[in-house]
C-alpha cells in the first residue's frame, strides 16, 4: 500500500479509494485450481461469499472495481447520490461535496473532481491504495 494525496489520485487508484469510501471491504480470494494466486480484493457490500472467482489466473486488488472516474454510466449517478456541485474551475473542474461543508476537490474532468471530493469527505486528504494501482 502507498499513501497518496487525494488531489493526485486518478484512474484505478482513484476508483479503488472511492470504493473504500463507499464501504467496500477486503475479502479473501481462494487459491486457483493450480494452488496459486490467492490474496485479497476489494469487494462491494453486496458481495456473497459463494462467488466463484476465475479458475485460473491472478485476481488483482481491483477485480470488482467500476470505472467511476472515467465512465459516465458508472460515475454519473454519484453526483446525485452524494449531492455534488460541479463547475468549471481554472483549467479543470471543481466538485463540492455537500456532505460536509467546505470540502471540495479539483480535477481535469467532472468525474475525477467528483470522485476526489467524495474520497476526501469520507477518508481525508490522504489515502492508502495498492501500489500496483498507482499509474
Amino acid at each position: 500500500m502507498a499513501e497518496v494525496e487525494v488531489s493526485a489520485l486518478t484512474g484505478p487508484a482513484l476508483d479503488w479509494a472511492l470504493a473504500k469510501a463507499m464501504g467496500w471491504q477486503m475479502v479473501s480470494v481462494p487459491p486457483d485450481i493450480d494452488g496459486n494466486n490467492s490474496g485479497t480484493v476489494l469487494a462491494p457490500p453486496d458481495f456473497t461469499h459463494d462467488f466463484k472467482f476465475p479458475q485460473r489466473g491472478v485476481v488483482g486488488p481491483g477485480f470488482f472495481l467500476r470505472r467511476w472516474s472515467t465512465c459516465w454510466s458508472d460515475g454519473g449517478p454519484l453526483i446525485e447520490r452524494f449531492r455534488i456541485d460541479l463547475g468549471p474551475h481554472q483549467l479543470g473542474w471543481l466538485a463540492y461535496a455537500q456532505l460536509r461543508q467546505g470540502e471540495s476537490c479539483e480535477g481535469p474532468t467532472p468525474l475525477i473532481a467528483c470522485c476526489r471530493a467524495i474520497v476526501r469527505v469520507k477518508l481525508g486528504t490522504t489515502v492508502a491504495v495498492p501500489a500496483e494501482l498507482i499509474g
